[in-house]
């Protein structure tokens, strides 16, 4: 079987799949009604909480380089800072709905 030739590297290809999802998830979060703003932030709280069970293996992986333990790091305090801000988010949105 011939080998398929690659164009691009992984590491370029992972970048513009980044970049991309950058852009979508900007103009999915802004196309979004207010009234729907809560329940998008508790889906995005429960995706960081599946991205960091994946960047807590990454990090405590055995033979992981020094590079791959600190992505694995930054993915864990960035998705932490994503998840306490959600709920802090959420908190204050949930609390203009409560009565007076």
């Amino acid at each position: 079987m011939p080998e398929v030739v690659t164009i691009m590297s992984p590491s370029l290809v992972a970048l513009y799949v980044f970049v991309l999802a950058c852009f979508i998830g900007y103009f999915v979060i802004w196309g979004v009604t207010p009234s729907l703003h809560t329940p998008l932030i508790s889906l995005t709280n429960a995706i960081s909480g599946i991205i960091i069970v994946g960047a807590l293996l990454v990090a405590g992986f055995n033979n992981a380089s020094g590079a791959v333990e600190t992505l694995g790091f930054l993915a864990v305090l960035l998705a932490s800072i994503n998840i306490f801000g959600g709920f802090w988010v959420t908190r204050r949105m949930l609390a203009m709905f409560k009565k007076k």
